[in-house]
């Protein structure tokens, strides 16, 4: 028969990977938006539009590629969390990731509002 304590650790881990778990599928959601918002920004609004493509397709690739991001960083946190439950340690996240998220997303946000507020 296992101890209290062994059971209680077993169980923290258990609920670390299925938060792990939801995390990644957070991740991927916004990945998938992201993707949603490069569709609408660079192929819907210059069909619907008679402003210029260009900017609006650049913008909306670049939402695109930080979808695409978003995934790929989904996977590498997951293996790095895992890896770090396996071991009985916690894993942060690396500051340049989030500071490489809050650029990109700064600048394609204040390129969305600027699409918005100069074309006509």
């Amino acid at each position: 028969m296992e101890t209290a304590k062994g059971g209680e650790t077993r169980d923290a881990a258990r609920r670390t990977r299925l938060a792990n778990e939801r995390t990644y599928l957070a991740w991927w959601r916004t990945g998938l938006t992201s993707i949603a918002v490069c569709v609408g920004l660079g192929r819907i609004v210059p069909g619907v539009t008679d402003a210029t493509h260009w900017p609006y397709e650049l913008v909306g690739a670049g939402y695109g590629l930080l979808g695409v991001g978003f995934m790929l960083l989904a996977h590498v946190r997951m293996r790095v969390v895992e890896a770090a439950v396996d071991r009985g340690e916690f894993a942060r996240l690396d500051a340049r990731w989030s500071l490489m998220l809050l650029i990109s997303g700064a600048i394609l946000g204040l390129a969305a509002v600027a699409l918005v507020v100069l074309e006509p």
